[in-house]
């Protein structure tokens, strides 16, 4: 019979990811070196190792319809909550720390994280609904102060987006190679002349350029 072992391995980087493998036997880790790089390129931290054999049944099933009861997964015999794993505490862009936890306190960390980050993305999702309640109403509103303190203390800016288009009269100067011969300024500025801003709120969505002559 061939038999499997799954790998468990916990991302120590910002992740957090929890992956897991499981390879035939004779074809894992080699000579008990079992590390793994996170797709995060973050080091990850080997939890356990555990068989993932299925026995084959030679039994056959019957007519009579079964009932299939939901059972809490055993904890597997490798499984040790006490064990002491080594990871990378990441500080932002300063040089990261070793730290030293159980594999229960790491559990733990990892299950507050992941509600953590549920917890804030519903919370974004109703500022985002707030945000769109008070653009639509601060216009006409009698009470523009209390919208205005009320978007303040959620972050939110009040911005709205207004259409324009412009007209801009450029002249300026083009060396060209006399040893080239004819050369064709008017497609030269077609093709090079661009317009630009400096200031970050205004986005350029399209540009023409017309009207090209050699003076």
């Amino acid at each position: 019979m061939t038999t499997y072992n799954k790998y468990t391995w916990v991302c120590t980087g910002d992740c957090d990811a929890l992956i897991e493998y499981t390879y035939k036997d004779g074809f894992g880790w080699p000579n008990g070196v079992m590390q793994l790089t996170c797709p995060c390129n973050s080091t990850c931290t080997l939890l356990s190792v555990v068989d993932a054999t299925i026995t084959p049944s030679t039994e056959t099933k019957g007519n009579e319809m079964e009932t299939t009861e939901t059972t809490t997964p055993a904890v597997p015999d490798t499984y040790n909550a006490n064990l002491l794993v080594t990871y990378k505490v990441i500080h932002g862009y300063s040089d990261p720390e070793y730290a030293t936890a159980k594999v229960a306190s790491l559990e733990w960390d990892l299950h507050n994280a992941r509600q953590t980050q549920k917890s804030n993305g519903i919370l974004h999702s109703k500022i985002d609904s707030v945000k769109d309640i008070i653009t639509e109403a601060y216009a006409d509103s009698d009470d523009q102060d209390t919208l205005r303190a009320i978007a303040e203390a959620l972050g939110i800016e009040l911005t709205r987006e207004v259409e324009w288009s412009a007209t801009i009269e450029v002249s300026g100067t083009i060396s060209v190679d006399l040893l080239e011969g004819d050369v064709d300024v008017e497609q030269e500025i077609y093709d090079n002349l661009y317009v630009d801003s400096q200031n970050g709120q205004i986005e350029i969505v399209d540009t023409e350029v017309t009207n090209v002559r050699e003076n």
